[in-house]
């Protein structure tokens, strides 16, 4: 099976629901939490129609998920919003006003403030999720050293909001499960000592009976194609990508 294809990420989700798997957005677990749940959370960064792809699968299962838009060419589009809001999923804002603003939270802050409404002029916005941003020197979480989203009428930020101790955190940064080795931001602090590196790997692990009840999936769906000269270019260049990343956290740690 060749892995961040359409076929790869269906045969996820079979093996999700043969488990007996209940689905919630970001939103509806923070108010009211299933036992056995998965939250599929999609950073759309860029080539939406792409996530819009997931959206429509997903829809095929009876799935509601999350999805986080970036306020930027590629990401931000006020009808593919709008398609996916009618589906059912979440629609939350993808913030990097930090980097926006140079570092300066009170300017970050009126970034936040506009772009949250130009999100919620298209769709009602519950919660957020900082863009990792692996090239910038701010991580965009700072802005909440000296401000509360919540008063924004913000439900949650998973990153602060969910224990990562007990909901088992995956994320595909690095095209890859195992890419928090390459990643400069996207990782949390966890209890599980479980660790995967394709696709394959979960569904076996689920097959088994052996996958955590509680589990956040970060999907990038821009990664995910079954255009096979999209797929072997993507690969190429996450290879250089995961190289310099890992050189540039380095470097950050000496500093």
């Amino acid at each position: 099976m060749k892995d961040f294809t359409t076929t790869s990420y269906r045969q996820l989700l079979d093996a999700l629901v043969r488990a007996g798997y209940s689905f919630q957005t970001v939103r509806d677990f923070v108010r009211q939490p299933e036992k056995k749940v998965i939250l599929l959370r999609q950073d759309v960064d860029a080539r939406n129609l792409h996530s819009l792809r997931f959206a429509r699968i997903q829809a095929e299962y009876g799935i509601h998920s999350t999805f986080y838009f970036r306020v930027v060419p590629g990401s931000f589009d006020e009808f593919i919003i709008q398609q996916m809001a009618a589906m059912g999923h979440e629609i939350g804002y993808h913030y990097e006003d930090m980097d926006f603003a140079n570092g300066d939270p009170a300017a970050a802050l009126t970034y936040f403030e506009k772009h949250l409404a130009q999100l919620r002029s298209v769709e009602s916005i519950d919660t957020i999720c900082m863009h990792g941003s692996p090239r910038s020197k701010y991580d965009n979480r700072d802005i909440w050293n000296s401000y509360d989203y919540k008063k924004y009428d913000i439900l949650a930020e998973p990153y602060l909001d969910l224990d990562f101790n007990q909901i088992f955190y995956l994320t595909d940064t690095g095209r890859r499960w195992d890419g928090y080795k390459v990643s400069v931001r996207d990782k949390v602090k966890s209890a599980f000592d479980l660790s995967f590196h394709q696709t394959r790997d979960i569904i076996d692990c689920i097959d088994r009976g052996d996958f955590p009840d509680q589990v956040m999936f970060n999907f990038h769906p821009e990664r995910w194609t079954d255009d096979m000269t999209q797929w072997w270019q993507d690969y190429f260049i996450q290879k250089i990508k995961n190289s310099a990343k890992y050189v540039l956290i380095q470097l950050r740690q000496r500093a």
